[in-house]
């Protein structure tokens, strides 16, 4: 039986991570990976790119049923000791809106780099490596079958991942452990994902689809300025994509499509300076040519040849809040074929949010997305995954 101090199971971002925190200790480190390479995930994070971190991280960026969970981790590995390690390898990279830290060349370079830190910290990695049965050892740490082998660790770190992006080789493995051991899972569903449609919505997203408007979305008092995308599907974009994290089935959500203007202002001034226009050749130049011609047909088709000044200020006002309030009802979201994390997952109530360890199970640790710690989008949960991942080495 081949005996290691630490088998790291997942060879993401918090899994590679953890491996060489624990490697630079002078633990004996495994990582065992079921896919038939490792960080698959890093290499098409980002579009390419690898939005690694973020200038900003704060716990108010983190969903969580205990928001206080991630605070001791973000803060003992932060950004800038990443952005330290980054620069330490010599990789270019830029910051972007929002405080986004993308490579300048591939996300290539951030893989490359995690794999060195773990060939200096003697780390092994064995990837097609499926495990059949983990048990526990009375004495202490836990035995593993992979493919017919028996391996021993005296502690082991789940960082399988969750439930996105299945071809990508995620699956719910992480959560069988968790329940194998009696630990409480929160019900998951697809975050950071696009929203679809099956009504009048749907024809306007087709007919506008490959369209980014700048807007405020909102649901459930949670609001993002962000681009909006329209998609053959519904819509997506970063505006889309981190309001998805706070919706619920059979919510409306709100979109200002003229963010940071008083859109009822705009349209009573347009009356008065420009009264012989049509009102979708006024909005045109905001929205496009496309877009306004679909809200037309939505909103004021009776209008359509109106000159301004011949429409009612009320009918302007609700036309108003047709631009400053457009209500939407997505009938799903893509699921996680597409999404880029799950919501929820382990119980940070089981976990100690020092060392990530189990509070009923000696040596066994559960890090980054598989736990009930979910980022925004923009670095947020790359900067989970090396913090959670920083924490557990530190201890495993």
């Amino acid at each position: 039986m081949k005996t290691y101090d630490v088998i790291v199971i997942g060879g993401g971002a918090a899994g590679l991570f953890c491996a060489l925190t624990a490697g630079q200790r002078g633990r004996s480190v495994l990582v065992l990976d079921s896919s038939n390479k490792v960080g698959k995930k890093i290499l098409m994070s980002g579009g390419g790119g690898c939005n690694f971190t973020n200038l900003d991280i704060t716990p108010e960026n983190y969903l969580s049923q205990n928001p206080h969970f991630c605070i001791s981790a973000l803060n003992r590995y932060n950004q800038w000791q990443f952005i330290d390690l980054v620069e330490r390898h010599n990789i270019p990279y830029h910051e972007k809106s929002h405080g986004e830290l993308f490579c300048d060349n591939s996300s290539k370079d951030i893989l490359k780099m995690l794999l060195d830190e773990c060939t200096a910290a003697q780390v092994v990695i064995r990837t097609k490596s499926i495990i059949s049965q983990i048990e526990p050892v009375e004495e202490g740490g836990f035995n593993l079958s992979v493919a017919g082998q028996k391996l021993h660790c005296q502690s082991l770190v789940v960082a399988s991942g969750g439930l996105s992006i299945p071809t990508l080789g995620a699956s719910g493995f992480g959560y069988d452990i968790a329940e194998q051991f009696g630990l409480e899972l929160l019900p998951r569903t697809a975050g950071l994902v696009p929203f679809t449609f099956s009504d009048w919505v749907k024809d306007i997203s087709e007919t506008n689809s490959g369209l980014s408007v700048d807007v405020e979305m909102s649901v459930n008092g949670i609001s993002f300025r962000e681009n909006l995308l329209f998609t053959h599907r519904g819509i997506s974009g970063p505006a889309a994509l981190q309001l998805s994290s706070y919706w619920q089935p059979g919510q409306f959500i709100s979109v200002n499509l003229l963010p940071g203007q008083d859109a009822l202002t705009l349209l009573l001034g347009y009356k008065q300076s420009n009264p012989k226009s049509l009102l979708r050749n006024l909005i045109a130049p905001l929205l496009s040519k496309g877009l306004t011609q679909s809200l037309q047909t939505r909103y004021w088709p009776q209008h359509a040849e109106t000159p301004i000044a011949e429409i009612a200020n009320a009918t302007l006002e609700t036309l108003a809040d047709h631009l400053s309030n457009w209500q939407l009802k997505p009938s799903g979201t893509e699921g996680y074929r597409t999404a880029e994390v799950t919501l929820c997952g382990v119980n940070t109530d089981h976990i100690s949010s020092k060392t990530m360890a189990c509070k009923t199970q000696p040596d066994l640790y559960f890090i980054g997305e598989v736990l009930d710690v979910t980022g925004h989008l923009g670095g947020y949960n790359f900067q989970w995954a090396w913090a959670s991942g920083y924490a557990a080495g530190s201890y495993a």
